[in-house]
């Protein structure tokens, strides 16, 4: 038996290993950036691979079963995944593959019908959950998750509205990098331009709300329809890990006129969130000259160089980073 890796799989081996997942139910997933293969007489007799600290596409011959092959792709992987800093590490799989990878040291995060995710830490979530700030009083909680690339006006009305409607407020801000601007960057942005709502807690998703694990497709959106997407690992998650311990009854969104993910998103939550017991406060965006405010805009404004065009639109304390910004890229 061999072990063969690519980076990524193309031509004649892309196929073959597309063709070997078929056998057992799975589709190739296109953003996988490494793939490990046993091979035997130039045979593919199992495979798994991987998309930066996300495992998937996991397999082996159904007629090889019992043999160990499963465990030897997964330590590959692992390994691969060590070997570029990734050790906190998650797999996609079937829900009836749970137990095949709980027996590797997998510990299962959400489930959906036709999904599972699962992380390599015990309680990762449950940590992670339990180590975010607690309301110090009783009354109705709201979550708020956004990217802020960066945080605009728009985002601060959707926080001024929740604030209001609830005593105590969790504001996700993505944990994942997605270009344009550093999560870092992001995080504080935010934090500085709601620092004077007290009941708004900012805080990081951390790699389980909308990551590149829950929600991979979210990154790449521009080259999507919303109708691909699996919101409902994400959406699971959240409801289960994170609202439920939390005390979340409420989450609140800015309705979304243009992007079809993001479009797509909220109506899955609206769908999927009251059975939760969690109610979906879809929230009018803020307009500017009879526009939507929206990152996208500021965006677009800043790679235009009209920074001025951009100050309506965003809190001071983004405009004075972004003023700061071009300054010292002269």
């Amino acid at each position: 038996m061999e072990i063969e890796y690519d980076r990524p799989a193309t031509g004649e081996r892309l196929i073959k290993i597309k063709r070997f997942l078929e056998t057992s139910g799975l589709d190739w997933d296109e953003a996988i950036t490494a793939t490990v293969s046993l091979t035997k007489n130039g045979q593919i007799i199992a495979t798994g691979s991987r998309q930066r600290n996300v495992l998937k596409c996991v397999a082996a011959s159904p007629a090889r079963q019992g043999e160990g092959l499963i465990s030897t792709v997964m330590s590959e992987l692992v390994k691969d995944a060590h070997a570029e800093g990734f050790s906190h590490l998650f797999i996609f799989t079937k829900p009836n593959n749970i137990e095949i990878f709980a027996g590797l040291g997998f510990y299962p995060l959400a489930e959906t019908a036709g999904a599972a995710l699962l992380e390599n830490r015990r309680n990762g979530v449950s940590d992670y959950a339990a180590s975010l700030k607690k309301p110090e009083a009783e009354g109705v909680i709201g979550a708020i998750v956004a990217n802020c690339n960066p945080f605009t006006n728009g985002h601060r009305y959707l926080a001024e509205t929740a604030s209001r409607e609830c005593s105590f407020v969790y504001m996700f801000i993505l944990t994942e990098d997605s270009g344009g601007f550093p999560a870092e960057t992001r995080f504080r942005l935010a934090r500085d331009s709601v620092s004077d709502l007290k009941n708004v807690f900012v805080c990081p998703t951390g790699p389980y709300l909308v990551s590149y694990a829950t929600l991979p497709d979210y990154f790449i959106k521009d080259k999507v329809m919303a109708k691909d997407i699996n919101y409902g690992l994400d959406i699971a998650l959240f409801a289960e890990r994170f609202a439920k311990p939390l005390g979340i009854f409420r989450r609140y969104v800015g309705t979304e006129p243009s992007c079809v993910v993001t479009a797509g998103y909220n109506a899955r939550m609206k769908e999927l969130l009251p059975g939760y017991g969690i109610d979906v406060i879809e929230v009018q965006r803020r307009e500017q000259n009879g526009q939507a405010v929206s990152a996208s805009a500021v965006r677009a404004l800043l790679a235009e160089g009209r920074l001025e065009e951009v100050r309506p639109l965003v809190p001071e304390a983004v405009y004075s980073y972004l003023k700061e910004r071009n300054r010292d890229a002269r």
